[in-house]
């Protein structure tokens, strides 16, 4: 028996079909349209709907490559099951190179959205209603905010034997946080729908990290072919299992001034080892920032410049730390460019 055709808005693509897809979202001052960019591969054989989007925030870049990378793979050729690929969801903020929409506010905390609501509303509403609600399973790519880099990481909610944590192990990053879900966001959304969900975060804003690109590109065809719409053997050898985070916590500055940091990105830290120290422009006053656990660096700040309790060293505390260690110097070795320019 066929497949059916799979309908997203007013667009219909036939088994077999890539369509390049234009969603209106508004219209400029210039009265000029503004699309969200869409391809949907639609396969021959029966299979999940994975939605995969960038640039829900319009300066986290990394995440609009991870996407083209994707799609330009010869693995989807013969996909089982539906993709859908965003690279960029927040246009507004992409033009303008900020996290924001042209009202100030975050596209991640406006879900499910309102029609009739502010410009956040509206665009979520309008990205749930044409994209999001045709999906069984979601990965949303993301980096560390303007300044800020993180360790290549799934964010997610973990149920024991749930398809969240299958999709989570087989994405292959070296940390799995255990993250609530923040009202408003994508993921909220999404998981209090029963639709499975990954957040994945690294890098940096306005910047292309490839240690943080191509982790990424490998995690989300890893996914596919879990969930069994991607046929063939893996040529990457298996990644070592990721490690859980129970919690984490930001290590802040102690004073204002600039910030010598003492660590980098990944490395494990001991509660009350000195991260870094913040003097002021003469070393006249100096402070020192210090751990607030035992655990791995997950994200820092990249701008040397501090504000008293600004949040400089994100801090995953693990069960057992020795092999969340081992995790991170796994995930490390296979990176290229070497670990040593994650800072």
């Amino acid at each position: 028996m066929a497949r059916a055709p799979f309908q997203l808005g007013q667009h219909t693509i036939m088994p077999g079909q890539r369509l390049q897809v234009d969603v209106p979202v508004a219209r400029l001052y210039t009265h000029t349209p503004l699309h969200i960019p869409v391809e949907v591969v639609h396969g021959r054989k029966d299979g999940p709907v994975m939605l995969v989007c960038g640039g829900i925030h319009g300066d986290e870049i990394n995440g609009v490559e991870i996407v083209r990378r994707v799609l330009r793979s010869k693995a989807i050729n013969s996909i089982r099951g539906t993709l859908i690929a965003v690279p960029v969801v927040n246009v507004f903020g992409f033009l303008q190179q900020t996290r924001y929409l042209p009202d100030r506010r975050d596209l991640n905390r406006c879900f499910p959205g309102s029609e009739s609501g502010s410009l956040g509303g509206r665009v979520a509403a309008l990205f749930r209603e044409q994209i999001v609600d045709y999906a069984t399973h979601i990965i949303d790519l993301h980096t560390g905010a303007i300044h800020r880099t993180n360790l290549p990481q799934i964010r997610a909610q973990l149920q024991p034997g749930s398809e969240t944590e299958r999709m989570a192990n087989a994405f292959g990053a070296p940390v799995v946080l255990n993250a609530e879900l923040r009202e408003g966001s994508l993921r909220h959304y999404a998981q209090r729908r029963g639709i499975p969900v990954l957040t994945y975060e690294a890098g940096e804003a306005l910047r292309f990290d490839e240690w943080a690109i191509a982790p990424g590109v490998r995690g989300v065809l890893r996914v596919m072919r879990r969930l069994g719409m991607l046929t063939g053997e893996q040529r990457r050898r298996t990644p070592a299992p990721a490690e859980l985070a129970n919690g984490s916590s930001w290590a802040r500055a102690p004073i204002d001034g600039i910030l010598r940091p003492k660590v980098r990105l990944g490395a494990r830290v001991a509660k009350g080892e000195v991260l870094g120290k913040v003097a002021d422009p003469f070393g006249n006053d100096e402070g020192e920032v210090r751990s607030v656990a035992d655990g791995i660096v997950i994200g820092m700040s990249r701008l040397p410049l501090a504000n008293e309790g600004e949040a400089l060293f994100h801090i995953a505390r693990f069960d057992e730390i020795e092999e969340a260690e081992t995790a991170v110097e796994s995930f490390n070795s296979s990176l290229v460019p070497p670990p040593d320019s994650f800072y």
